[in-house]
């Protein structure tokens, strides 16, 4: 088994008590790729065929407006899902980009793959739910967290989320996860 492929098995026995047997039933849907800093994984208006869970660096999901501002929604850091869920549900043009904002080794399922497990295997059905759910619970909470609260706020907020995330992200991306500009994250910063 590959390290990889070892990291997703581990994910996924802790949440469901996944045997190795059972795992190797799976693990030949999920390929192993690699991604240099900037590459995309898939671009807005493209269709999304794909999940990916990030073994290694940290990927992001963001949307780029008419005047090409940039609104990251959603940072996968290792041992996370990230997918452009709603096109790859309705099978319809991204609304989002997924870029490596770090060198980062995924591995990566097909859409129709991804949902034979799914519907075939409880437990990969569970870990499926749990996305979901997190996925759900995470955006509701950055809704509610974030409106209405000082730029500090927010960055507080998003260093309780992600305790390392300044040392490792750069503060152009940080600035369009908060809704802010870079000037303003950068004056911020030493606030805290």
């Amino acid at each position: 088994m590959s390290a990889p492929h070892l990291q997703l098995f581990h994910y996924f026995k802790s949440l469901t008590q996944m045997e190795e047997e059972e795992f190797q039933l799976i693990q030949n849907f999920f390929t192993v790729c690699k991604f240099k800093k900037g590459e995309y994984l898939l671009r807005q208006g493209e269709t999304c065929g794909f999940h990916l869970f990030v073994c290694k660096g940290a990927l992001r999901l963001f949307h780029t407006n008419e005047q090409g501002q940039e609104f990251t929604r959603y940072f996968a850091f290792e041992e996370k899902f990230g997918t452009a869920l709603s096109s790859l549900i309705e099978q319809k043009p991204a609304a989002e980009s997924i870029q490596a904002i770090l060198p980062s080794t995924v591995l990566k399922i097909s859409k129709t793959h991804f949902f034979q497990l799914v519907e075939h295997n409880p437990k990969v059905n569970w870990v499926y739910r749990n996305m979901l759910e997190n996925a759900y619970i995470t955006s509701q909470k950055r809704i509610y967290d974030l409106q209405g609260v000082s730029a500090i706020d927010r960055l507080k907020w998003l260093k309780g989320q992600y305790p390392d995330i300044l040392l490792k992200i750069p503060s152009k991306l940080i600035a369009s996860y908060l809704g802010i500009t870079s000037y303003t994250l950068s004056r911020i910063k030493s606030e805290l």
